[in-house]
């Protein structure tokens, strides 16, 4: 009797999706009934900025990562069915963003994305 083992989640196209800012690459990474959540100075816990689906969520990436703006992944961990990364990134005239992720994944595809971010202001 064989067991068929589950897709994992791909560490190595995250990192290569957001550094070189390929927002389809990253799309890719989404289960099609995903919803990402932003909390941030903006969009504050109680009122979170939601976007569900592939479609919504790939609008938000083609706009984060069509800015003229360097983006790193500092760290990544990925655990069962569960992953979280930090992001770094830079506009040129110097101002910093930092964004810290936790993915709920569901065969190797992300199907709940928490993003807390905060920039220089």
């Amino acid at each position: 009797m064989s067991t068929r083992a589950r897709p994992a989640f791909d560490a190595e196209t995250l990192r290569r999706g957001i550094e070189s800012q390929e927002p389809t690459v990253l799309l890719n990474l989404y289960a099609d009934d995903a919803e990402l959540r932003i909390v941030d100075h903006t969009a504050q816990p109680s009122h979170p900025k939601v976007m569900h689906g592939r479609s919504e969520i790939g609008e938000m990436l083609e706009d984060v990562y069509s800015r003229d703006m360097t983006h790193k992944v500092e760290q990544v961990v990925v655990q069962g069915d569960q992953a979280a990364f930090t992001e770094s990134c830079e506009y040129p005239d110097g101002v910093k963003v930092l964004a810290s992720s936790m993915l709920e994944l569901r065969d190797g595809k992300i199907v709940e994305h928490t993003l807390l971010q905060a920039w220089d202001e």
